[in-house]
């Protein structure tokens, strides 16, 4: 495994458009976010397609690669951030500089579509990478729920900890307003995890959003599934058949019959068609009795606030104490 450095206050973010152009789309929004990271001591790099748009993207698979390429090679940018994500990062995939990667790990961070570059990156070089906020999607929230995912943000990656005990939010929201005319924080709904299982269940975190995690199953930049494997899948504005499908789909591959235990965040404003039934309720039925541990409404995921998880750690759910703790080294120390 490769460990990116913490990040210090002070330090370059660089950030970038791998799908959707939401820097071109949510002008107000992007300016929010890029002055509350500034605001914490952050230095922000803009990636080369800051303010462009290609209808349902930012530029050309060569220029999107391009613009993440040019944050990889420049040795005074610490962590690389996705702005948002998207339908279509895996596009980029041949084109990565693993290999500058290799040479100067660097914190790659961000969520749903750019869980193929995360995995990707990973697997192609062992680099841990993370879970975590976006640019313009997560920092663009208002007080108090950004300032949570922040906490978050800071205690995991400018900390040279090698264990970490998450704490559930208070609250958290799905509730969607237009980005560009919302000037005041969402309303919030009481936070619970659910935790069904018994004992401590120790294994690798690995995953990220489930309909990315289609788009590159089966090629060179799917890390693995293995025995014992903890299962970090979440989804974002699905219906209840797309998701029957999606979980189906790991149940033919036989991901159930090697994993130790799932986490299963929260699904955005999810469509149940009627039917009263949760994720967790369709997860329940294709496992069809199936003993898997499931640790179910974890925060990292398209909600907010967020929490960052790193991939390729070592991790532990306690079901009787109901806590998920990182339990492997995931950053260098500075």
């Amino acid at each position: 495994m490769i460990f990116p450095k913490a990040l210090k206050v002070g330090d370059k973010i660089g950030f970038f458009s791998p799908s959707s152009p939401a820097t071109a789309f949510a002008p107000n929004r992007f300016k929010r976010a890029k002055f509350y990271l500034e605001s914490q001591g952050f230095q922000l790099v803009e990636g080369q397609l800051t303010g462009c748009s290609d209808s349902y993207r930012s530029g050309s698979i060569q220029e999107r690669a391009e613009e993440l390429n040019r944050l990889i090679r420049d040795p005074e940018v610490r962590c690389i951030m996705s702005t948002i994500g998207g339908s279509n990062s895996n596009s980029l995939l041949p084109y990565v500089d693993y290999e500058a990667l290799r040479n100067d790990p660097k914190i790659i961070i961000g969520y749903s579509d750019v869980t193929a570059l995360l995995l990707g990156i990973y697997a192609q070089t062992g680099l841990i990478t993370f879970y975590g906020p976006a640019l313009v999607a997560s920092f663009g929230e208002f007080p108090p729920l950004v300032e949570e995912t922040f906490k978050s943000f800071k205690e995991i990656l400018c900390s040279n900890l090698e264990s970490y005990k998450y704490t559930m939010p208070m609250a958290w929201t799905d509730i969607k307003h237009d980005w560009e005319t919302q000037d005041s924080a969402k309303p919030t709904y009481s936070n619970e995890w659910q935790f069904l299982g018994r004992g401590q269940i120790r294994g690798r975190i690995i995953g990220g959003n489930l309909n990315t995690m289609a788009g590159i199953w089966g090629s060179q930049y799917m890390p693995e599934i293995r025995s014992g494997d903890i299962l970090l899948i979440e989804d974002s504005l699905k219906g209840i058949e797309t998701v029957e499908r999606s979980f189906a789909h790991l149940m033919a591959c036989g991901v159930f019959e090697k994993v130790g235990a799932i986490i299963l965040g929260k699904h955005e404003l999810f469509n149940d068609k009627g039917t009263g039934r949760t994720p967790l309720d369709v997860l329940l039925e294709v496992l069809n009795g199936k003993n898997v541990p499931i640790l179910y409404g974890f925060d990292s995921c398209h909600t907010h606030p967020m929490l960052v998880t790193p991939l390729g750690v070592q991790a532990c759910i306690d079901f009787e104490r109901q806590t998920l703790s990182l339990e492997s080294q995931w950053l260098l120390a500075n």
